[in-house]
């Protein structure tokens, strides 16, 4: 089975070749030296009395430390639990009393919460990785100079635990994603395999590292395969673009609310990406006409698919697929067996909607002491039900057609949110959209779309229904039109779909 230590075997055979930049700071770092400080920090771990199978948790933004921290816990045995740094303290909680970690290293920025959390859960070693939040916690720098010599790599099984990713939490308490050793490798594997990743692949981070996407989508795949990594603390159009540029990046991901600003840059028109080789959108559905946008600036915009209980990278496609097939999120990875299932778990016919299951050496091992959830979505057969509603078309690419809990019943007949919103996206004053399921008398339920429109544009409710009525039937076009200024979302990109139904029902 795959697994192993991928940063180690990476610095053992190419250990002065550059795998990291960080912006802000400067810093660039070979693989070498991130296996170094990567090693000191499972010594310090060890010195703090974790051993193997105890939880770290992590609060902080992107930095090179996140990294360190994050491979050095692989190599010690430790699991790491990477903590939302946009969740309050109250949130934050309820997250680390249900991990249990004997220690929690936190980032300067975050003091605020990390005063409040001293004071409601219960952790032995609190580690500021600069400034202290509160008298007593150590530093990391005391730490690291307190560690003489690294500990030896622990080996680890492939389906012993490497980290709890804990889910958004927008529809109910957050959950542990428990991933296993194998899990994470197999991500890397694959990627490179199926989305021909090459040793010059340079790839930006701008997106949260403490996120499925962030640590999966490309920082793993490219340090398999010995490719770099730039990491951006923080998101700026600007700076992204003029980074692209200048450090020559050839695979970029993002999700749809980012692809949206960045092409509204300035920067992108004065640029040269003729060294970006596709870029690849991800943590929500990807408006078709966003595809286009970037054609038109010669840039290939692929949709993704994953799931933090799947691994972030479960689909494929080519460029031409990419261009050919706006809304398909392409065909499963090898060794990814994925089925279409009706509600009584019957395969559906192709080109029918059903809810997607996949099965496979990405998908995790479960939920953290949450045995009932589990059974929900991990069948004894070994596929994850994802939740996610799909259709297959005669080629085997795969569409997505919503949540199957976005999905809601007007009169009797199912309808799919992102069909509409798809739609949306494509009139020119909306720049943003969501449809919901809302409470009707007579039909149950009927929709409600909730837009944001284009700068400088405006438009009518009934001019958006009539525009609907001539291209989708009728019983589709949602029968209330809200106009917002923004849309509430997580930090990830995803549409909180409760707060507008909640909204409206006010």
């Amino acid at each position: 089975m795959i697994h192993g230590d991928i940063l180690g075997e990476r610095a053992r055979l190419i250990p002065e070749a550059e795998a990291l930049l960080e912006v802000k700071s400067g810093r660039r770092f070979s693989y070498g030296e991130l296996n170094r400080r990567a090693l000191k920090w499972a010594g310090i771990l060890h010195a703090l009395g974790l051993s193997k199978g105890d939880r770290l948790a992590l609060l902080s933004g992107n930095r090179v430390e996140f990294i360190d921290v994050f491979f050095g816990a692989i190599k010690a045995g430790i699991i790491l639990v990477p903590l939302n740094t946009h969740l309050a303290a109250f949130e934050l909680e309820e997250i680390i009393r249900d991990a249990g970690p004997c220690a929690l290293i936190y980032d300067g920025q975050f003091n605020g919460v990390i005063c409040a959390l001293h004071q409601r859960v219960p952790v032995e070693n609190w580690i500021a990785l600069d400034s202290i939040a509160v008298p007593g916690d150590r530093t990391a720098e005391a730490l690291l100079n307190s560690v003489d010599s690294p500990i030896p790599f622990q080996k680890n099984l492939p389906d012993e635990l490497c980290a709890l990713l804990y889910t958004s939490g927008t529809t109910g308490s957050p959950k542990g994603v428990m991933i296993p050793h194998r899990m994470l490798a197999w991500n890397g594997y694959n990627t490179v395999v199926n989305w021909q990743l090459r040793s010059d692949d340079v790839s930006p981070i701008f997106t949260p590292l403490y996120h499925a996407g962030g640590l999966g989508a490309f920082l793993i795949p490219l340090f398999t395969v010995g490719g770099r990594i730039v990491l951006h603390s923080a998101f700026d159009s600007e700076e992204v673009w003029n980074i692209v540029e200048k450090e020559g990046c050839t695979v970029i991901l993002g999700v749809p609310a980012i692809w949206k600003m960045l092409a509204k840059s300035p920067a992108l028109k004065k640029i040269d990406v003729s060294h970006v080789r596709w870029l690849i959108s991800g943590g929500a559905p990807l408006p078709p006409s966003l595809v286009e946008t970037y054609r038109r600036h010669g840039l290939v915009l692929r949709q993704g698919y994953g799931l933090t209980e799947v691994g972030v990278n479960c689909f494929a496609m080519t460029d031409k697929d990419a261009w050919e097939r706006p809304g398909s999120i392409g065909k499963p990875l090898m060794f990814t067996q994925a089925r279409l299932v009706d509600d009584s778990g019957n395969d559906v016919e192709r080109g029918e909607v059903g809810e997607l299951l996949l099965k496979g050496p990405h998908v995790s091992s479960g939920y953290w002491h949450n045995p009932d959830e589990t059974a929900l979505s991990y069948d004894p057969e070994g596929f994850f039900h994802t939740g996610d509603l799909a259709r297959e078309d005669e080629d085997g690419f795969f569409y997505i057609s919503g949540r199957r809990k976005e999905m809601f019943i007007s009169g009797g007949v199912n309808i799919y949110p992102a069909e509409i919103e798809a739609l949306l996206s494509r009139h020119p004053a909306i720049s943003d959209c969501a449809v919901v399921g809302v409470p009707h008398e007579k039909w149950g339920e009927v929709g409600a779309a909730f837009l944001v429109l284009a700068e400088n544009m405006e438009i009518k409710p009934d001019e958006v229904i009539k525009w609907l009525e001539k291209r989708i039937a009728r019983y589709k076009v949602p029968k209330h039109i809200v106009v917002l200024d923004k849309l509430p979302r997580t930090a990830y990109g995803k549409v909180l779909r409760a707060a507008l139904v909640e909204r409206f029902s006010k």
